[in-house]
């Protein structure tokens, strides 16, 4: 996979609507829902998206290590 394709991949994460568990949700919308409204079962909407932006980084970061070797 291209360092591109990661990277436009975690801004996908960010700032578009992402699937979990069959519906699409933004996290700019469950983070509001959680911490403004007090929606207990946005908070694991949350929880899930920032694991996966926690996958997707470290794959990032792991790709600047080893590109940064080669240089």
């Amino acid at each position: 996979m291209e360092y591109t394709d990661k990277y436009d991949q975690l801004l996908k994460l960010l700032t578009e609507e992402v699937e979990i568990d069959g519906k699409k949700y933004l996290l700019k919308e469950e983070f509001e829902k959680f911490f403004v409204k007090g929606n207990k079962t946005a908070a694991t909407r949350v929880r899930k998206f920032m694991q996966e932006i926690k996958k997707k980084s470290q794959e990032i970061r792991d790709d600047v290590q080893t590109y940064r070797q080669t240089l």
